[in-house]
């Protein structure tokens, strides 16, 4: 599980600095244990501090998580920068943002540093306490109080300022620098003389640990900060257990039981108490955030409840997550997700790798125009499905432009999963580097191809990990020559096509990130004109080949029609000309986009009607035909079944046509073919390509629990 580890420490990144600020911090060292042990638990730990960044932080570090998918947990031992409040900052973030945390919750750390509203609230339900007077001002009126008194600040914590006063004078002069330092009010309560123990709490409802007393030697029984930090010059010790009869043991703990569901606290607490000569037991404070420092009482009591450190980590962890989830974090890594077998707790384990394996592929640019990198990648990939134990399928595989592999149950009627590997980009355009925000991941043919080879890896092993993949029928095929059209792995991909009882094409969805079930083709022509050199008088009627050709296109534009799905479009024109001529050649590619290929062949018979039998020499040659995916019925079933997986998932998802072609166009009419289950994705085709990490791992998600169900 990932936890991370939220304090403060050393970090004042806060907008404004306004008062005083928080003098509560924990020790390096003791930050250094906590994650120390939680990894050799096998947890996945990271440190934050509890700062303005922790947002954009967190968020990196704990994306968002699927239906199913138990998202990771925050430690918090953030005691706050600034304000009276400060406890409940970090909480409330945690709240904010949805990410699940130990700990009270901003209601019980409210209710516990105010002081006056604890002990008001301990009063109203019969728990015994000091009584108490608050000073309002520096020129408060005398409470009417039996002396010795404890001086505190009202919403202190970790004994600062703490200090006993014996008359109204020592008062006076206790008071006054309180007010000046932590400008607030001053609590005044009655001093117990005796003994002092604290008393741990862990769980929902909680359990005690066994008292531990302070022992102050020979010095003032009053544990102060300067004792805390060893500054004072003794050694307060713990004393665990506390030397206490079994009857006001079981009183103690009571009361601090209480105390704990008074204040509404969760997973922990710490309470402390004082013991008159009388036997009598009165309740100070209520620790909300109690200190898992190695020295503190906590742990200690802790230890002599049974719990070693490692334990009590795993204690609180498994509290919170069973607060939030009904479920102990043990129980959860068994598996309890609608997804099969635990797929979905294998990826939650590899989510990070998963985007790793994004950004190693994302290093090799592999772009269509540079042949040696491509294949550098090819072989890199068939390497993977080689160690997945996929086979190579001989006669569906061409080196050069595409590789087949299969499970040991072959790819006949089962699966067949297409990844285009190269990045069709021109190569006038920067290459863009890997790079990651909390939502987004940058990179170079990111969602068109990175992803989608990771999304297919990750699924297999998956399925490996389950070891069901040598037992589905799946095949899958990379091709490397889509920015050729793919004019040349063409054949291979119908023919491997054909062999599957249906084909997935793991490419980024449609304008609404939905399936495809249907797209447009694309025709692209090269229109050629030649016409005789001309110099630049005017008035001249026979007409240069760009004007000419310039007037013909206008007229071929005119052919699009919405109503027919049918666009037309000139993408880029070229001329030559002599010095000081006016231009005798021009070159246009044309393209032309269609439903259907009889409305295609329709529309370049008009084409060449516009062109005419008059006027320069012209040519029209086809360069490619990206076919049409037709919108069949059993594309758009086998879509519903992905879309019902998707439901049980809440995986948001719909299916569509798309105006954009893909190789899903050229499989055989009687295979269902889906496209658009990749991730969601922004500014495609461009240096500023990303896709959506969330839907990177939902995806990938739902790939898996797709190739779970429907192949056989």
């Amino acid at each position: 599980m990932k936890v991370a580890v939220i304090y403060n420490r050393e970090s004042m990144k806060v907008i404004n600095l306004i008062g005083a600020l928080n003098p509560e911090k924990y020790r390096v060292e003791a930050i250094q244990r906590i994650t120390k042990t939680l990894k050799s638990l096998g947890h996945q730990v990271k440190t934050f501090e509890g700062d303005k960044h922790l947002i954009e932080r967190l968020e990196e570090f704990m994306p968002a998580v699927v239906k199913g998918e138990r998202p990771g947990m925050a430690l918090n031992l953030a005691y706050g920068i600034q304000g009276s409040a400060r406890y409940t900052h970090v909480p409330g973030i945690l709240e904010m943002i949805g990410i699940p945390y130990v700990g009270s919750g901003p209601l019980s750390h409210s209710l516990s540093l105010d002081k006056v509203v604890a002990k008001v609230l301990f009063k109203q339900n019969g728990l015994p306490t000091p009584d108490f007077a608050v000073l309002e001002t520096p020129d408060f009126e005398a409470p009417d109080l039996k002396y010795p008194l404890i001086v505190k600040p009202k919403s202190g914590a970790d004994s600062f300022g703490l200090m006993v006063v014996n008359d109204e004078k020592e008062l006076r002069e206790a008071a006054v620098p309180l007010f000046e330092k932590y400008a607030e009010p001053v609590l005044a309560e009655c001093y117990i003389e005796g003994r002092e123990i604290n008393i741990g709490l862990l769980g929902n409802p909680p359990e005690a640990f066994p008292p531990a007393e302070l022992d102050f030697g020979d010095g003032p029984r009053v544990y102060t900060n300067d004792d805390k930090g060893g500054r004072s010059g003794r050694t307060v010790k713990y004393v665990c257990p506390a030397k206490l009869d079994e009857e006001t043991t079981k009183k103690a703990q009571e009361i601090a039981r209480k105390a704990f569901t008074t204040l509404q606290c969760h997973d922990c607490a710490r309470v402390d108490m004082r013991i008159d000569e009388d036997g009598n037991l009165y309740l100070l404070e209520l620790n909300s955030l109690p200190s898992l420092g190695y020295r503190g009482s906590f742990v200690e009591g802790a230890k002599h409840a049974g719990l070693d450190f490692a334990a009590l980590l795993s204690r609180l962890l498994d509290s919170a997550s069973k607060r939030y989830f009904d479920t102990p974090f043990v129980i959860q890594q068994m598996g309890t997700s609608k997804t099969s077998d635990g797929s979905l707790n294998f990826l939650t384990a590899n989510r990070d790798k998963l985007e790793q394996r994004v950004e190693d592929l994302v290093s090799h640019s592999a772009r269509t125009s540079d042949p040696v990198e491509t294949r550098e990648l090819v072989k890199q990939l068939n390497q993977r499905y080689r160690e997945l134990g996929l086979l190579p399928v001989k006669e569906l595989t061409d080196e050069h432009v595409v590789s087949t592999w299969e499970t040991q149950e072959g790819l006949k009627g089962g699966t067949l999963i297409i990844v285009q590997v190269d990045s069709p980009l021109d190569s006038e355009i920067p290459y863009q580097a890997f790079r990651r925000t909390p939502e987004l991941l940058y990179g170079e043919a990111v969602g068109f191809s990175r992803a989608p080879l990771a999304m297919a890896e990750y699924a297999l092993r998956a399925l490996r990990k389950q070891k069901k993949l040598q037992r589905k029928k799946i095949g899958i095929l990379i091709y490397s020559d889509e920015g050729r059209d793919y004019r040349y792995s063409r054949n291979t991909i119908e023919q491997a096509s054909s062999i599957a009882g249906q084909v997935i094409v793991l490419k980024q969805g449609a304008a609404n990130d939905n399936l495809i079930v249907g797209s447009r083709g694309i025709r692209k022509y090269q229109l050629i004109v030649e016409s005789k050199s001309r110099d630049l008088r005017p008035g001249v009627k026979t007409p240069d080949a760009l004007s000419w050709t310039s007037n013909r296109i206008e007229s071929m534009m005119e052919l699009s029609s919405r109503k027919e799905k049918l666009g037309v479009f000139v993408t880029d024109i070229r001329t030559k000309h002599f010095p000081n001529m006016l231009p005798h050649r021009t070159q246009a590619t044309i393209l032309v986009s269609y439903p259907k290929p009889t409305i295609a062949d329709e529309t370049e018979e008009k084409i060449r009607s516009i062109l005419g039998k008059t006027g320069p020499k012209w040519q029209l040659n086809l360069i490619s035909d990206r076919p049409a995916m037709q919108d069949r019925k059993i594309n758009r079933a086998f879509s519903e079944r992905v879309i019902n997986v998707a439901k049980e998932l809440d995986i948001s998802i719909a299916q569509e046509t798309s105006a954009t072609p893909s190789v899903a166009g050229i499989v055989p009419k009687d295979v269902p073919v889906i496209c658009g289950l990749g991730p969601a994705i922004e500014n495609p085709h461009t240096p500023h390509e990303a896709i959506q990490r969330l839907s990177l791992f939902q995806r990938t998600v739902l790939l898996t629990e797709v190739l779970m169900q429907e192949a056989r």
